[in-house]
């Protein structure tokens, strides 16, 4: 149980000027396992106005000297791996095994990509009779999801850091414990106080606070479109930066030119990319598309793939491949997708609505499939951040692409193909931020973002750096 009862504001845990606590709730024992503070937005004031204050000494620092406060950050999070990924495992549900290594192995690497990359920024750079300077933008407001915590968290408050900006986070109500950590392992560092400040509560409050605030110089969200664009809203009248990386429906397309084994493989690891994390990934590749022709042979090869693979269990245990939903209302989300693609006609190969017989607790869903799905049916319009993949079959490649862009989102994809070539020029043709190309592995030090409603801006790299940067010219 851990049960945070102090906001961490200008280098130190104070009380929150309210009075009431989030419960923090296990998605597999559906018990409270730890709690936070319900922040205010008067909250919000002190730690703006801290970071504020804090701003122009921490700007004025040398980029070696930002570069080694991140390494104590990222080594700080290495030695308390484990401790994080129980924790994690316990907010969000994700097996053991696979929080070790995304959930608090990926913050740390990532925070370690930035040591290097401070190095590479352009600071300056002369054109004519100009100097043209890079400098940090200011006050960051970071407002960040649940289904990577801590992953979102540090993809934002590292390269802002990184920039010479200062922070005021507010992590996700619904898993903030990992948030709470990093904290700590920022505290014992000694980094200077007010560059960091971490304000818990609910977003209609203190992530409505931050995004409003005049002395907030930018904010960055991270979460459902829905969210994303009330947070633009909300920052409009102060006209300040907004970086937005929001929801997505990934077409998985595997084209007509796979055979044997190469199809066998691609289809199976387009399976693992529809459910990591239980579905609950803006990236996830939920809707695979599939030659016509080649329809129901592919759909043999997903149903044993979910069937023989991806079980479901205690994820503190490591029991199963997949692990709950993050809540009751997720979970009641989740089923409701799966009753409307029955209702709308679609084929239901495994899974469904029915809560699994041997898991009576804990927020879990069936891994489900959907085959001779039309992309105009709901399963695949709207993101469903669940464990339910849409099989959609194609005539040819141009309907291929057709069908992938047909999407309010952008934000990442797939394309399988023989020929690496023609896969390479089909995946060129996909309105989206990201695309792999057979199964080109994640990568981050590239820019990851979207197109169209799933987002602007670029997390990760030196792209994820340069969001956090003003362009000034000086004329000579």
């Amino acid at each position: 149980m851990r049960a945070y009862d102090s906001q961490y504001i200008d280098g130190q845990w104070v009380p929150s000027t309210g009075s009431s606590t989030i419960d923090v709730i296990n998605a597999a024992t559906e018990e409270v396992m730890g709690s936070v503070p319900d922040g205010t937005a008067e909250d919000v004031d002190r730690a703006v106005a801290a970071a504020a204050a804090a701003f122009p000494a921490w700007a004025a620092t040398s980029p070696d000297e930002r570069g080694k406060a991140i390494q104590a950050i990222a080594e700080g999070l290495s030695a308390r791996n484990q401790e994080l990924a129980e924790t994690i495992t316990g907010e969000v549900g994700m097996p053991i095994f696979l929080s070790q290594m995304i959930q608090a192995g990926l913050p740390a690497a990532v925070a370690t990509s930035y040591v290097s990359l401070i190095d590479e920024v352009a600071w300056e750079e002369t054109i004519g009779n100009s100097l043209v300077v890079k400098e940090p933008i200011g006050v960051v407001g970071a407002i960040t999801p649940w289904n990577y915590p801590l992953h979102q968290i540090v993809a934002k408050v590292a390269p802002a850091l990184a920039a010479g900006c200062t922070v005021v986070l507010k992590p996700s109500e619904v898993a903030p414990l990992n948030a709470f950590i990093l904290a700590e392992i920022i505290d014992g560092i000694g980094l200077p106080a007010g560059v960091f400040n971490l304000v818990s509560g609910t977003g209609p409050v203190v992530g409505e606070a931050i995004a409003a605030h005049p002395d907030v110089d930018m904010v960055s969200f991270t979460g459902s479109t829905r969210a994303g664009t009330r947070v633009a809203e909300v920052a409009a009248p102060t006209v300040k930066r907004v970086a937005l990386e929001l929801g997505g429906k990934s077409a998985n397309v595997i084209l007509d030119d796979l055979e044997g084994e190469e199809l066998d493989a691609a289809v199976r690891k387009g399976v693992g990319s529809c459910y990591l994390n239980s579905g609950q990934t803006c990236t996830a590749f939920t809707r695979m598309l599939v030659p016509r022709e080649r329809h129901d042979e592919i759909v043999d090869i997903v149903r044993d793939e979910v069937e023989s693979v991806y079980t479901l269990g205690d994820p503190a245990a490591g029991a199963g491949r997949l692990g709950p939903l993050i809540s009751d209302a997720q979970r009641t989300r989740v089923r409701g997708y799966i009753e409307k693609g029955v209702e709308e006609g679609a084929t239901l190969v495994t899974g469904g609505a029915e809560a699994p017989a041997d898991l009576p607790t804990g927020y879990y869903v069936q891994p489900t499939v959907f085959a001779g799905v039309d992309n105009s049916m709901t399963i695949a319009r709207e993101e469903i951040f669940g464990p339910v993949l849409s099989v959609i079959p194609y005539d040819d490649v141009d309907d291929a692409v057709r069908i992938a862009n047909d999407t309010d989102y952008g934000l990442s994809g797939g394309v399988w193909g023989a020929d690496a070539e023609r896969a390479k020029a089909v995946a060129r043709r996909l309105r989206t931020g990201q695309v792999e190309v057979n199964g080109g592995g994640f990568n981050p030090l590239a820019p990851f973002g979207g197109y169209k409603r799933s987002g602007n801006g670029r997390e990760l790299g030196k792209y994820g750096l340069e969001e956090f940067l003003q362009t000034k010219a000086m004329q000579l």
